[in-house]
């Protein structure tokens, strides 16, 4: 009943805070306008600023924020203990997460939609623009490589989760034609969507697994590349997905983007309504024990595992705080928006349902492991097929509770033994596990939550280097890079950098892996990006004579934690880079601490001088450059 309890409580405590701490920045902080213009219809050019209707601008942020960042994160920190990310998850989101990205959002709303970056360069220094513009670069590019490992080794894991992936990108831009082209519904075609999605789930499933190892290896042979050849699945998959990203973060915004995520974002809402109805039966029926199955605070760790502070606030950042959104709510939603009072409803309510997803993720890699541990197992019979078998131990009974736990964790081996995908395989087969709660088939649970994942990777990474394409626009105007200012260039520059640090192989991995390089790095960089951003907002709200009390303890800890983070990894004793002569590591870390000091120095001697003084005013825009607001296709206005 423990587990049943706390997804409820959850729960109930993110509607009570939407409806009261969120109202209150919403109405008192951040006075929200119906009548203000927003650059969505200001600038609109139906390609990146479209008005769109509030709930499906909801499910691209969502989507965006979300990808695998609040599943691969509690899913690691579950091993300190399950009760601390619970807390940190809940209240993280609740106090600091969302009023980060809301504030981030409205900042950029009455900025003509420019990202946290460029306002910087108003708000604080010219200086401050450009640094804050290269840490981000910095960021997505890690973010670009790591998520295309992401979703290639679902891709490999999960072969049942391919079809169902890339059959939602045809139905997507058939919505989104038939709605902006054609002027038809969109909720009736995207719930048939879905309904197609799901059909294809248990085709992959039980028919077609799509699998392309053979076909890599058939290749490799053919061109006499031998067992060393850069050509293997996952490097292969990386290379489809970013030519993918590169076509998707140039087309209209409502031809991909936006219809693509509405539609995982019902796919959201079915997954966590059968996992919250499996964990009521799973919880009325004894068949889960959050207490048995894991540590509520974990007593023994390895050896060179990084301490739970300040790691646990780094570990999970999507799901409390996570730096990675502001550019989202700044680079792409604020964008979109239709109407300035809708931004409570898509920043501070996305991230209180992606802190509901983590709290199940961390339910699923805790009391849905100790339900049973399985294994995969080949059906020579099923020419190649596969299915899911119990994991038996020596006396013949199933293997549960914290066996089955300490066996998908790995317990007793060591931090740097644990790998990427056994973590995600931890959120898929604990989630597995609450699905067959309620009569669903293990091979169909494991399926529908692998497809899960994967869809939700995509749409990061697409959105990511739609992003990045801003950021390198930005840059390449500041610096006087002509041919950088060009979009196309642009997101080939993206697409071509994050390839390279991509293909390059990690020490004992595979070509492919590249993205774990730079990994240990992106931790801590994220969060500094959300102290950065947090320092921004202070800014706009000082500027204007607005209290800025409950920001200042959010943005003090998303800076002093992550410093303190990227300093242990700099110089412990036992694996730290400087001792480890890691040179590339510990480098590219110390400048990334010397842009964040140099940041938070010159606006800690700006702050005194600049109360109630407003920062300088956008250039008026060139003539027709908007259009106007009657002319909007996706909804009503306020």
């Amino acid at each position: 009943m423990l587990t049943l309890l706390i997804a409820v409580l959850s729960f109930v405590g993110y509607i009570v805070a939407y409806n009261t701490y969120g109202r209150w920045l919403s109405r008192k902080v951040f006075q929200l306008n119906d009548d203000a213009v927003v650059p969505a219809h200001e600038l609109r050019d139906d390609v990146d600023f479209v008005p769109t209707q509030r709930q499906v601008i909801f499910g691209h942020h969502f989507t965006s924020i979300a990808g695998t960042g609040p599943i691969v994160g509690p899913a690691i920190a579950v091993f300190w203990g399950w009760l601390p990310a619970l807390l940190w998850v809940f209240f993280g989101s609740v106090f600091i997460g969302a009023v980060h990205d809301f504030g981030a959002l409205v900042v950029s709303l009455r900025n003509r939609g420019q990202t946290v970056g460029e306002v910087a360069g108003r708000l604080i220094s010219v200086r401050a623009r450009v640094l804050f513009l290269v840490v981000l670069f910095l960021a997505l590019t890690v973010v670009l490589a790591i998520f295309g490992l992401v979703i290639a080794s679902i891709f490999r894991i999960y072969p049942e989760s391919v079809l169902a992936t890339w059959v939602s990108l045809p139905l997507a831009m058939f919505i989104g034609v038939w709605v902006y082209k054609k002027g038809g519904g969109l909720l009736a075609p995207s719930l048939a969507a879905l309904v197609v999605i799901y059909a294809c789930v248990g085709l992959g499933a039980y028919a077609f697994p799509i699998k392309i190892d053979g076909a890599v290896a058939s290749v490799n042979s053919m061109l006499n590349l031998g067992e060393d050849s850069p050509l293997n699945a996952t490097t292969t998959w990386t290379i489809i997905l970013l030519t993918y990203c590169f076509f998707a973060s140039v087309m209209p915004v409502w031809l991909m983007l936006q219809p693509r995520d509405y539609i995982n974002s019902h796919q959201l809402v079915v997954a966590l309504g059968l996992l919250m109805l499996g964990i009521v039966i799973a919880g009325a029926t004894g068949k889960t024990d959050l207490q048995g199955s894991a540590p509520m605070i974990a007593s023994q760790l390895p050896a060179d595992a990084p301490p739970i502070w300040p790691f646990l606030f780094i570990t999970i950042a999507c799901g409390a705080c996570s730096g990675f959104h502001c550019l989202v709510s700044s680079g792409t939603t604020s964008k979109q928006i239709n109407c300035e009072t809708d931004a409570q409803y898509v920043a501070y309510g996305s991230m209180l349902l992606e802190g509901g997803l983590a709290v199940m993720v961390i339910l699923a890699c805790c009391a849905g492991v100790g339900m049973g541990a399985f294994d995969r197992v080949n059906d020579a019979q099923a020419a190649g097929g596969y299915d899911y078998l119990p994991r038996l131990a020596e006396d013949g009974t199933h293997v549960i509770g914290k066996a089955a736990w300490a066996r998908q964790y790995d317990v007793g081996k060591s931090w740097s033994e644990f790998s990427l995908g056994s973590k995600v395989g931890a959120f898929v087969n604990g989630a597995g596990n609450f699905l067959t709660s309620i009569g669903l088939p293990l091979k169909l649970s494991i399926s529908v939550i692998a497809v899960l994942v994967a869809c939700f990777a995509a749409t990061t990474l697409d959105s990511a280097t739609r992003l990045q394409r801003y950021v390198i626009q930005e840059l390449a105007d500041t610096l006087r890079i002509t041919p950088l200012t060009n979009k196309y260039l642009a997101t080939g520059f993206a697409v071509i950098t994050a390839g390279i640090v991509a293909m390059i192989p990690a020490p004992g991995n595979v070509p492919g892996t590249g993205g774990l390089i730079l990994w240990p790095l992106f931790g801590a960089t994220n969060q500094l990006l959300a102290g950065l951003a947090f320092m921004v907002t202070v800014f706009y709200l000082w500027r204007r004579g607005q209290r800025i009390w409950f920001l200042v303890i959010p943005m003090v800890l998303m800076m002093i934690l992550p410093a303190w983070a990227m300093l242990w990894n700099m110089f412990n004793s036992g694996s730290g880079w400087w001792h480890h002569e890691k040179t590339l590591l510990f480098w590219t870390g110390a400048a990334i601490l010397g842009i964040q000091i140099w940041m938070v120095v010159e606006g800690f001697l700006l702050l005194p001088k600049v109360k109630g003084i407003l920062e300088e005013e956008l250039p008026p825009l060139p003539v027709k450059v908007a259009k106007s607001a009657t002319e909007s296709v996706s909804g009503p206005n306020c």
